[in-house]
């Protein structure tokens, strides 16, 4: 007799460029066809589409933000009626998590993005947010909640006075096929790159203070876009680097730039699970990071396939370092432990296992 398969949706907010939505919808399209039956709703635009999705159902509900489709959300849950829903990103968890309480034949899984209580204090403000109060609250109300780093789980452990029990940690996988480059050699100038959105948290403001300190020949290379963009090219022109950096907004061609670059530079100061630094560790560019909060040091193996530092004075020294990397080495560092046939069984088991 044929087991019937189980029934998913997985939701996210849109599928604009950015790290959550290319895992969660490659996700969605590679779990085993054979046992689940996966739809991929995404409450945004379908013009904004930055990514393929193909072999799964895939509905928009072509509404501006999360709070404007919350009607439509409910209908298709009620009408749909999935085993499980599993969410990202903030307020579509937040949505989904008091959603549960009229589905309880549903299992509501979350998965969260980032270290949410040093997220919140980085960007606080003295006013009363009644939203992210109620944020704040909807953990219990999950079945599951997958963590992209055991930091975040810790933090949502003894942030919120959640149980481990009701959490697991699972990492982001690999998410393409990345060409290991060929060379050893590093080139001259020195090519650093950062790839990630521009915005407070992610440090580029220390990068630049620090590469303004250099005393060789670089070029940095930046691609990403976001709300921190005026500030970065204003700190670009203070510290009289304009002409030693190039910036792209968006590139579907990042593995590309990626094996041209000697060194990946992290300047964040917490992260949730950060796949530009496995990306760049699948084509054999080593990564120097700060030691944060999050998933970096899961990641980072010091030695074989980057170095984490403590401070800028130790950050520059590393920048200084002339070791040749071995590109297999910086790339099977990463593969072992983040391919795709071991997060996807991850996933699966999880899958399974909450609906028994």
């Amino acid at each position: 007799m044929k087991t019937r398969k189980i029934n998913i949706t997985f939701a996210l907010p849109n599928l604009l460029p950015g790290g959550a939505e290319r895992v969660f919808s490659y996700i969605a399209q590679n779990i085993d066809p054979e046992k689940f039956e996966v739809t991929l709703l995404i409450v945004g635009y379908s013009k904004d589409a930055s990514y393929d999705v193909k072999d799964i159902k895939l509905v928009f509900l072509e509404k501006a933000r999360v709070l404007d489709g919350v009607t439509s959300l409910f209908k298709y849950v009620r009408k749909n009626k999935p085993d499980i829903l599993v969410s990202a990103v903030g307020h579509l968890n937040t949505v989904t998590a008091y959603m549960s309480v009229f589905f309880p034949k549903t299992k509501f899984i979350s998965r969260e993005v980032t270290v949410l209580s040093l997220d919140t204090d980085f960007f606080k403000t003295k006013e009363f947010n009644p939203l992210s109060f109620i944020g704040n609250k909807r953990f219990n109300r999950f079945d599951k909640i997958i963590c992209q780093s055991q930091d975040m789980l810790d933090d949502i452990k003894d942030s919120y006075n959640i149980s481990a029990e009701k959490m697991i940690v699972i990492n982001n996988p690999i998410t393409d096929s990345f060409k290991l480059k060929e060379q050893k050699t590093k080139n001259n100038p020195i090519q650093y790159i950062t790839v990630g959105r521009l915005s407070k948290e992610k440090g580029y403001e220390r990068i630049l203070k620090i590469l303004s300190k250099l005393d060789f020949p670089f070029h940095y290379t930046i691609i990403g876009n976001g709300s921190e963009k005026d500030t970065i090219f204003s700190l670009i022109e203070q510290f009289g680097l304009t002409d030693k950096i190039t910036h792209i907004n968006f590139t579907k061609e990042v593995s590309k730039y990626l094996a041209k670059s000697d060194f990946f530079l992290q300047g964040s100061y917490f992260e949730g699970f950060p796949n530009c630094l496995i990306e760049s560790c699948s084509v054999g560019t080593p990564v120097l990071a700060f030691n944060v909060p999050g998933g970096t040091k899961e990641i980072i193996e010091d030695g074989i396939n980057g170095y984490m530092v403590e401070n800028e004075e130790d950050y520059i020294e590393k920048l200084k370092d002339t070791r040749q990397w071995n590109p297999i080495d910086v790339r099977e560092s990463v593969n072992k432990k983040f391919n795709k046939d071991v997060i996807l069984q991850q996933y699966e088991d999880l899958f399974i296992n909450i609906i028994k």
